[in-house]
This record gives C-alpha cells, structure tokens and sequence, in this order.
C-alpha cells in the first residue's frame, strides 16, 4: 500500500486478511500457520491465524503488511494421544509457539497451571511482549521467565494481583482468575470477540461460588459461548489445567 511514494507498512489499527489454501492429505489443519518474512528473511510466526476448512482459507490479523507465507508446524507429544479430548487443543498452540512442551517430548496436559504460566502463555498468545525496562512490578515478581510479563500485565492493568502488591504467580490458577485475565487482556487489546449469546450466570447452579471480581469477566465469556460449564456447574474456583488452557485459547482464537 502506497500513498505517494511513500510505502505504508505499518497501520494504526488491524487488518484482517484470508489466504487460499489447500492442506494435503496428511496434513493436520490445526498445524497451519502463517509466517511473517522479516528484513532479514526469517520467519516469525503469525500467532493468531487459523485455518478454516469450510472457506479453504486461513485467516490472520496483522497491523503492517510485510511478505507472509503459509506453514506448516506440526509439534509432537508423547503424552498427547491423538484421541484425546485436547489432542487437536494442544496441536493449534503448539504449532504457534504459544506454549511448548514441559521436557523429554512431553506436553504435561494434565499438570496444574500456575497464575505465572498463565500470564506468560496469555501474552505470548496475543504477541504482548514482556517489559524489559520497568520501574513498577508486583513485589513477588522475582527476577525470572515471568518478571517482564508480570511487570507488562501491571502497567497495562490486565493484572491488578491478589492484593498488597502480590501476584502470586506460583499458585494454581483458578477458572475465574483465568477467565478474569483472559477478559482483561482482550478488553486492553479492543480485541474482544461479539457475545451475543442468551445464556447467563444465573443458568448455572453455582452461580454464587463467582467472586464479585471475577462476574463481569464471566458474565461475558459465558454470553459469548466460551464458557459451558460442566454438568450445569461453573466451578469458577477448581484449578486449570495446560489441556483446558490450550482449549480455551484455540476457542477464542476461532472465535
């Protein structure tokens, strides 16, 4: 895109475009990615596209045009059958580098996610980059993989903690802590999904176990259809695992 002679790479907003593409036979459509061809001819990975067998199309959202190019990353796991309710979950964040394995080819779905991984994993989904430079942070921050991410997510206030200045990453997560961040990062990014669905809070038998912080952000996922609950129940405090955090992310990605 040009205006005069001057070429206009980088965009204010975000476009939404849709590439042709036809998978071959052994390929798993969860594996398809775009890549982004920098200045210096690597490919860094588009996190948010997806492929859409109906259209035979994959769709991504980008704020510049530069030169793009369909992949294909298929990662791996021995401890990911591929009958598995979150096979095709974790395949789809795997082949974006969202999250990676846990070691020795493994994935860890069922392992307990800590509020640090979360964060990390949520940012990194939607290309949030940590701060390297910060003079505000949460005071049990520390000085590791998570400090530039938790210091992010404070100055943009996806993250406000648990209080006294604490974020606690090394926690198990609960539904209601994931779901709240989740809203706060997409209402920070303007990139939250249509919900126009008619179901509420109130359809769910434990309605009242929801914290009065964590309402807004539930209230919305649920009208918007990314949150079902399990026989009638939202259990907003059981702890998540990497399996229900890579299937939530692949749903809102779709979504």
């Amino acid at each position: 895109v040009t205006s005069g002679d001057k070429v206009i790479s980088q965009f204010g907003g975000y476009v939404t475009l849709t590439v042709p593409y036809t998978p071959k036979a052994d390929e798993d459509i969860n594996a398809i990615v775009i890549y982004y061809i920098n200045a210096e001819g690597n490919l860094e990975i588009v996190k948010n596209c997806v492929y859409n067998p109906s259209t035979g199309t994959i769709r991504f959202t980008t704020n510049h045009f530069s030169r793009y190019a369909v992949g294909y990353n298929k990662v791996n796991f021995n401890d990911v059958p591929q009958n598995a309710w979150y096979s095709e979950a974790v395949t789809f964040v795997a082949a974006r580098s969202i999250a990676s394995g846990t070691g020795n080819g493994n994935f860890s779905p069922e392992e307990k996610l800590t509020r640090g991984q979360f964060i990390v994993m949520l940012m990194n989904a939607y290309e949030i980059a940590p701060d390297t430079d910060f003079q505000d942070n949460f005071a049990d921050a520390g000085d590791t993989w998570y400090t530039g991410y938790l210091a992010a997510a404070k100055r943009l206030g996806i993250a406000s903690g648990i209080g006294n200045n604490m974020f606690a990453p090394d926690r198990e997560i609960s539904r209601q802590e994931m779901f709240t961040l989740l809203y706060n990062a997409l209402k920070t990014l303007g990139r939250l999904p249509a919900a126009s669905g008619e179901k509420s809070l109130s359809s769910f038998q434990d309605e009242g176990d929801v914290a009065p912080w964590a309402r807004e952000a539930m209230t919305y996922f649920v009208k918007a259809g990314l949150v079902s609950g399990s026989n009638g129940k939202l259990l907003p405090n059981d702890s998540s695992t990497r399996a229900q955090m890579a299937q939530v992310l692949k749903n809102l990605f779709i979504k």
